[in-house]
């Protein structure tokens, strides 16, 4: 039988949870052991992916089509191991098939109700990924905070979980936020009290407890907390604000995180822990050679979570290229033809992301033809690729009402379709192409030079696709179709040979990129990116102003 961690916030929402898991699972991976994580959402919707990017953030899709949390991102880019659908459950799914069960009569006339069966489908849930010995250690976030009436379910589940397995195969780890009130200059311990109180209201004791903090606790204070808290003082653990997520491994490893666990779950470590690769990454993000600025342009920058998993694969692949990324957001509703020249202004690359709807597509159009016709480095992602296609289809094939039948339905010239087998969906939840598909590459193209196989696999999600009617006509005129699906022949690449870099994809890249393993994609999108860097500023040193002015 696994072993099992929870993970439960108090206070505020956003402390990293999400974080902390990762990182003390990361720890125990590097000890030898066998982990994975879950994350328990306590929101009705049976999965994020019908959720507007403002109030949730990214959808991020696993290798198995899941639509799930964007927290399972940071547990593959921590692990560099791929998570499934059974590692994220929500409430909406929970109530789902425990009343799909009362109408097939599996509860034979019983009254049902939340205790035991809501809870009895929780908990089936949160041990599964544990039974069938596939893992040493199986850490639960619990999504929310303590107090939250959406989340007692899941609370009360951990403490029957806490109640019937043996002590020694449960540990309970809370996050809390210990305020520093500049005013006073003190930080204060009563937000933590209460929220520990609350939680032991329900039942479920900390063994554990990860404070928040942007100032270091002294002992007075983690004394305090443990005497309040019904911990001991070595188990209050001090969580400083890093200056990167990939930092807090080692912070809780300062801090003896693993070792608490694995003494109060009775294990001992199967080696030494191996972090000298995560270390000379982090030297690598810390202590970067140079400095490039790359422009995303999308339509939901307010939100920096809605596009997590590119800006992380942007840190992994400056690392790669020992430069630091600064990424410039650019919102595509505020592109028009007379301000992008000044809007790109400064950029040495550009990315067009993915999204949904007809908002700001013109912008995105419009920035995709200044990165053509200026050889500025470009990247279409999904939505990105498709504004590559129509671009080139007005500008270049001369086809001026060109669009996708997803922002005009009725448009004689539709470069981007519905896929054949969307065309009957009604329902919005779980429909769309998810999960990794194949891509058979052509030789002697710049996808090609990328990855460097001729077949590979990456993950989608969308409904619309490049139209193969006018694949010919585009392939004629400059840009070629790189990369195919060999099953239904659904062009996956596309780029412009006569641009120095000018790709987009119909998939997902980002969703694959780890520390360990950086998206090739985003690697070379960055070299390209320094080059053209290198390129401008000789320009610029080369130019006879700058070199009047030296003299």
């Amino acid at each position: 039988m696994a072993k099992y961690i929870f993970v439960t916030g108090g206070v505020t929402s956003s402390l990293g949870k999400g974080i902390i898991a990762a990182s003390l699972a990361k720890l125990l991976q590097a000890r030898g052991f066998s982990v994975t994580i879950q994350k328990f959402d306590p929101y009705i919707n049976v999965d994020p992916g019908t959720l507007n990017p403002y109030e949730h953030g990214e959808c991020y899709v696993t290798e198995d089509g899941a639509e799930t949390d964007l927290d399972l991102g940071h547990y593959e880019r921590f692990l560099n191991i791929y998570t499934s659908q059974a590692n994220n459950v929500t409430t909406g799914r929970i109530y789902q098939t425990v009343i799909n069960k009362e109408r097939a009569g599996d509860f034979l006339g019983k009254t049902v109700q939340v205790v035991p069966h809501i809870t009895d489908e929780i908990k089936r849930r949160m041990l599964l990924l544990g039974k069938d010995g596939k893992y040493d250690i199986v850490i639960t976030e619990i999504g929310g905070t303590v107090g939250d009436i959406e989340s007692l379910p899941f609370i009360e589940t951990v403490r029957q979980i806490q109640w019937e397995l043996p002590e020694e195969d449960v540990v309970v780890v809370h996050l809390t936020l210990i305020p520093y009130l500049k005013a006073a200059k003190e930080l204060k311990t009563k937000p933590t009290q209460h929220s520990v109180k609350m939680l032991s209201e329900t039942g479920v004791h900390p063994d554990i407890i990860v404070c928040r903090t942007e100032e270091p606790l002294n002992d007075d204070i983690k004394r305090k907390i443990a005497l309040f808290c019904n911990v001991k003082k070595e188990a209050v653990i001090e969580a400083m604000d890093a200056g990167s997520i990939y930092e807090v491994p080692l912070l809780m490893q300062s801090e003896e995180l693993d070792v608490i666990c694995m003494n109060k779950l009775q294990i001992t470590s199967k080696q030494e822990p191996k972090l000298d690769d995560w270390i000379s990454y982090i030297d690598k993000i810390k202590y970067p050679k140079g400095k490039v600025t790359v422009g995303l342009i999308g339509k939901y920058i307010e939100l920096q979570d809605a596009y997590k998993s590119i800006l992380e694969s942007f840190i992994h692949a400056g690392a790669a290229n020992e430069v630091k990324v600064q990424v410039v957001n650019v919102h595509s509703e505020h592109i028009t033809k007379e301000n992008v020249a000044e809007k790109l202004e400064g950029l040495d690359g550009l990315l067009v992301a993915p999204g949904f709807g007809s908002r700001g597509i013109d912008g995105k159009i419009i920035a995709v033809q200044y990165a053509r016709e200026n050889k500025l480095p470009f990247f279409g992602i999904c939505l990105g690729m498709q504004m590559a296609v129509i671009e080139f289809a007005r500008n270049v094939l001369n086809i001026k009402d060109a669009h996708s039948l997803e922002m005009d339905p009725n448009t004689p010239n539709p470069v981007i379709n519905l896929m054949e087998h969307q065309k009957q969906v009604t329902l919005k939840g779980g429909t769309m192409r998810l999960g990794a598909y194949p891509c058979a590459i052509k030789e002697a193209t710049l996808a090609f030079e990328i990855y460097q196989q001729s077949l590979i696999s990456e993950r989608h999600r969308h409904r619309y696709e490049f139209n193969n009617d006018y694949k010919e006509q585009f392939e004629q005129n400059g840009m070629i179709a790189s990369g195919i699906n060999p099953d239904s022949g659904l062009v996956e690449i596309i780029e412009v040979p006569s641009h120095p870099f000018f790709i987009g994809v119909q998939y997902h890249p980002e969703l694959k990129s780890t520390v360990e393993k950086p998206a090739p994609l985003f690697v070379h999108f960055i070299k390209a990116v320094k080059k053209f860097h290198e390129a401008k500023k000789q320009l610029k040193q080369n130019s006879p102003a700058v070199q009047d002015a030296l003299i």
